[in-house]
């Protein structure tokens, strides 16, 4: 079971980038936009079974915010 942590504060259709937190509270997951520049995607260096996402700022910040 997820349970939301921080999401985009500017969101308007409820599916935007958002930060959760397992129920175990030993890790995060993160939704967000989805690198596709190969650019990027090469500075990485990903290994196989490995994604990158972007997530805005104000998520990861609001969290801590909240947790300070």
């Amino acid at each position: 079971m997820l349970r939301k942590l921080s999401g985009d504060p500017d969101c308007k259709n409820g599916t935007c980038p958002t930060l959760w937190g397992t129920e175990d509270a030993q890790d995060y997951v993160v939704q967000g936009y989805v690198v596709t520049d190969p650019e990027r995607l090469a500075q990485l260096g990903l290994p196989d079974g490995e994604s990158a996402v972007v997530v805005p700022a104000s998520v990861l910040e609001g969290y801590f915010r909240a947790h300070r």
